[in-house]
C-alpha cells in the first residue's frame, strides 16, 4: 500500500517537525520590502516613470505639496475668511519642509481658495501621517463659522490611502477566519473536526505572510496592503479547499478500511493528484504575472505562488498527521464506521446528477443560455478609476479635490510635468502651449541641460480628457525635441492604463496556456482539456457581465479598476478549474469501471457535496476582500466570489455533467478511455482495486 506521512509514530513526528519550522519562522525577525511611491506601478520604461527619474537627479521635483481647500459650499468667501485664510498662510508656513514659501490662491469664482504647503517628496509613505495630521489640525482650528478647510493633494492621497489598510491584516485574519470557522462547522457537523482544518490553514498563512516577506528580498518585488491582503485570501480560500476535499475523500475510506492510517493512505493516493494538479494550475497561472509590465501585478504573481505553495505543503503533508492522531472520533457525532454504505450515493446530489445527464441536450442549451445573458453587460463596462475614485466612502482628500475642480483649473494640484533639453525648451512651450485642454504653462525649474515646465491642464485629474490631453501634449512635445519627456500624475495614469492592456494581451492567453496544458497532461484528453477551458472562460464572462451590472446599478462605480480584469481573469480561471479538476479526475477514476455517463454521474453524486461546500467557502473569503473600503479590492471580491458561486452551483455541477454526457466516451479522445466501447473493469463491473482494499481494511480494523 502507498506510503505517506502517517503512522502511528510518524504522525506525531510530522506534526512536532510542523510546529518547529511553523515557530522559527513566525519568531523570524523579518519585513517585506514595501512599495515607496506611486512610480512603483509603472514599468520602468514607461515615459512618466523616466520623467520622474529624472526629476529626481535635477532635484526639482524635491518637494511635492499638500493643498488646503478652504470653501463654503459654493457659496462666495466674506472679508473674514479671505483674512482667515490669509493668517493660515502665516501659521501654515511652519509646517512646510526646509523653508519652503508657502503659497496661496483665490478662485477667480471667488468662492474657494487653497494654501500650497510643500513637503519632501522624499518621504517615506509611512512618516506621512504626522505632517498631514498636522496640517489638517492647524487648517481647521478657528475658522469662521460656515468656512471649512480640507487637506488634499499627493501626499493626503497618500495617508488617506494608508488608511485604508490600517490593521487591514487584523481585520482581514479575523474576518476570513470567522468566516471559514463558521462554514466548516456548517459543513461537518461536529463540534471540533473544523478546529483541525483551521487551525492548518492558519498556521500557513501566517507562515506564508513571513515566506512572502523573506521572497521580497529573494526576488525583484515589493509588497503593499493590497497584495498581502490577496495573498492571505488565496491560502485560506485554496488551502480550506484542499482540506476539504482530503477530509471527504479520507471519510470516504474511512468506511472502507479498518486502520485510520491505511484510510489516510489510500485518501492521500487518491485526493492528492487532483491537488497537485489544481495547486500547479494556480501557482503556474500565478506566474505568468511575472510577464506582466506592471509591478504591482508581479508581485501578486509571486505572492500569491508563494502562498498557494505554502498552503498546499500544509494542507497534504501537515494536515493528515494531525487528522489521524485523533482517529474516527475526531468526526463526532457522524462516525464513519467500516463496512457502512457511502450515503452520497443516494443522497442530493445523486438526484441533481440524474436532472445533468438525463436529459443533457435541454440542461447544456439551458445553462448556456443562461451563461451567455449574465455575460450580455459586459458591452458596456469601463475599465480606470481617477485617484478620487478608489475609495467607497470619500475621504477628506478626495472631497477637497473635488472642490478644487469646481473653483480651479482642474489640474491646478497636480500638473503635467514637461522635461526639456534646454535647447529646444521655447520651442517645446510654444508647442505645448498650443494644445487644446492646457490652460496655463509655467517654468518651473531645471538645469543647465534641462528645463521643466508645469502645465495645467483644464480636464479632472485622471479622466479621459486628462489622459487625451497629456497624449496631445506627448506628440506636440516629441515633435518640437524627441527627447522631451511628459510626466506627472496624469501622465502615470496613464502609462498605467497602457501597462494593463498590454498586460492583458500577453498574459491572459499565457494563463489559459498553462491550464490547457495542465489538463492535457491531467486527463490525456484534448477534448475534455478544451472543454473545460471553454466552461471557466464562459464563467469569467458571465461573472464580469453580471457584477458589471451590479456596480453600475447597486453601487454606482464609476468604472473597473485597471488591474481588475487580469486579475479575476486568473483567479477565476485558476481556481475555477480546480472543481472542474476534481470532479473530472474522479470520474476519469469511475470510466475504467462505468461507461462515462455512469461515470461523471457518480463522480458527482459522490463529489458534489464537498465541491459545493469547497466553493461557496472560497466564494465567502474572496468576499472578505469587501470589508476594506477600496473599490478595487470589493471589485475583485464581487467578481471572483460571484464567479466561483456560478462555477460551483451551475458550471461543474450541471452544465459539465451535461456535456460530457452528450459526448460520451468521446470526452476522452485520444486517450484510451475513447477507445473502449466497455468499462476497464473485472467480473461484473466490480472495481477490484476497491474490493481489495475493503477486504484489507477488514483485516486492519485494530488501528481505528
Amino acid at each position: 500500500m502507498n506510503k505517506g506521512a502517517v503512522g502511528r509514530r510518524l504522525s506525531w513526528v510530522v506534526v512536532a517537525l510542523a510546529l518547529l519550522f511553523s515557530g522559527v519562522m513566525l519568531a523570524a525577525d523579518v519585513t517585506a520590502r514595501t512599495a515607496p511611491n506611486a512610480t512603483s506601478n509603472l514599468p520602468d520604461d514607461a515615459e512618466s516613470a523616466q520623467a520622474a527619474r529624472l526629476a529626481d537627479r535635477l532635484g526639482t521635483s524635491e518637494y511635492t505639496p499638500a493643498i488646503v481647500v478652504f470653501d463654503r459650499g459654493g457659496a462666495p468667501l466674506t472679508r473674514e475668511d479671505r483674512a482667515a485664510v490669509a493668517a493660515k498662510v502665516r501659521e501654515l508656513a511652519g509646517l512646510a519642509d526646509d523653508g519652503q514659501r508657502v503659497f496661496p490662491a483665490f478662485a477667480d469664482d471667488g468662492a474657494a481658495a487653497f494654501v500650497g504647503v510643500p513637503l519632501a517628496a522624499d518621504t517615506p509613505e509611512e512618516d506621512l501621517a504626522g505632517p498631514i495630521g498636522k496640517i489638517r489640525a492647524v487648517a481647521g482650528a478657528g475658522l469662521p463659522d460656515g468656512l471649512r478647510a480640507q487637506v488634499t493633494g499627493g501626499p493626503a492621497f497618500v495617508v488617506d490611502l494608508s488608511k485604508v489598510f490600517d490593521g487591514a491584516d487584523v481585520t482581514l485574519l479575523i474576518t476570513t477566519a470567522s468566516v471559514v470557522a463558521l462554514l466548516l462547522l456548517l459543513t461537518y457537523r461536529s463540534p471540533w473536526l473544523w478546529l483541525v482544518p483551521l487551525t492548518v490553514v492558519a498556521v500557513a498563512d501566517q507562515v506564508a505572510a513571513k515566506l512572502l516577506a523573506v521572497g521580497t528580498h529573494v526576488l525583484d518585488f515589493q509588497t503593499d496592503g493590497a497584495t498581502t491582503g490577496i495573498t492571505s485570501v488565496l491560502v485560506f480560500g485554496a488551502g480550506t479547499n484542499y482540506a476539504l476535499l482530503l477530509i471527504a475523500r479520507y471519510r470516504e475510506e474511512l468506511r472502507r478500511e479498518g486502520s485510520r492510517y491505511d484510510a489516510m493512505r489510500v485518501a492521500l493516493g487518491r485526493a492528492a493528484p487532483a491537488i497537485l494538479a489544481s495547486s500547479g494550475t494556480v501557482v503556474l497561472a500565478l506566474l505568468c504575472l511575472g510577464f506582466a509590465d506592471n509591478p504591482s501585478s508581479r508581485s501578486i504573481g509571486f505572492a500569491g505562488a508563494i502562498g498557494i505553495v505554502t498552503a498546499v505543503v500544509y494542507a497534504l503533508l501537515v494536515l493528515p498527521a494531525a487528522l489521524t492522531l485523533f482517529g474516527r472520533r475526531l468526526f463526532w457525532p457522524f462516525v464513519p464506521r467500516l463496512g457502512q454504505a457511502e450515503p452520497t450515493e443516494t443522497g442530493f446530489w445523486s438526484r441533481v446528477a440524474d436532472l445533468a445527464t438525463g436529459r443533457p441536450w435541454l440542461v447544456s442549451g439551458l445553462g448556456a443560455l443562461l451563461l451567455v445573458v449574465l455575460a450580455l453587460p459586459l458591452s458596456g463596462v469601463r475599465t480606470g478609476l481617477s485617484e478620487t475614485e478608489q475609495f467607497r466612502a470619500q475621504p477628506e482628500s478626495v472631497t477637497g479635490q473635488q472642490v478644487l475642480a469646481d473653483h480651479f483649473p482642474a489640474g491646478a494640484s497636480q500638473p503635467t510635468t514637461v522635461l526639456a533639453p534646454a535647447a529646444s525648451a521655447s520651442a517645446v512651450r510654444r508647442a505645448v502651449a498650443a494644445v487644446d485642454g492646457v490652460q496655463r504653462v509655467d517654468r518651473v525649474g531645471g538645469s543647465r541641460e534641462t528645463v521643466e515646465l508645469d502645465l495645467v491642464l483644464d480636464a479632472d485629474p485622471g479622466s479621459s480628457a486628462a489622459f487625451d490631453a497629456v497624449e496631445a501634449v506627448r506628440v506636440a512635445a516629441h515633435d518640437a525635441d524627441p527627447a522631451t519627456l511628459v510626466g506627472g500624475a496624469d501622465a502615470e495614469a496613464l502609462d498605467a492604463r497602457t501597462a494593463a492592456q498590454h498586460d492583458q494581451r500577453l498574459v491572459i492567453p499565457l494563463i489559459l496556456a498553462v491550464v490547457l496544458v495542465v489538463l492535457l497532461l491531467l486527463l490525456r484528453s484534448v477534448v475534455a482539456a478544451v472543454v473545460l477551458v471553454l466552461t471557466v472562460v464562459a464563467t469569467y464572462a458571465a461573472s464580469m457581465g453580471a457584477s458589471w451590472w451590479a456596480f453600475r446599478h447597486w453601487w454606482d462605480f464609476p468604472a473597473l479598476d485597471l488591474s481588475v480584469p487580469l486579475l479575476s481573469f486568473l483567479f477565476l480561471v485558476a481556481l475555477g478549474v480546480d472543481y472542474n479538476i476534481f470532479l473530472t479526475t474522479r470520474a476519469r477514476e469511475e470510466a475504467h469501471r462505468l461507461d462515462t455517463k455512469a461515470a461523471i454521474r457518480r463522480a458527482l453524486a459522490v463529489t458534489g457535496g464537498v465541491i459545493t461546500s469547497a466553493g461557496v467557502l472560497l466564494a465567502a473569503v474572496f468576499t472578505v476582500l469587501g470589508v476594506l473600503p477600496l473599490i478595487t479590492l470589493t471589485q475583485i471580491g464581487v467578481i471572483v466570489g460571484f464567479g466561483v458561486l456560478l462555477d460551483t452551483l451551475l458550471v461543474r455541477s450541471i452544465l459539465v455533467p451535461a456535456i460530457v454526457a452528450l459526448l460520451g466516451r468521446r470526452f476522452w479522445w485520444p486517450g484510451s478511455l475513447s477507445r473502449h466501447a466497455r468499462p476497464l473493469a473485472g467480473p461484473a463491473g466490480v472495481d477490484v482495486e476497491r474490493a481489495g482494499g475493503v477486504q484489507a481494511g477488514a483485516r486492519g480494523s485494530r488501528g481505528s
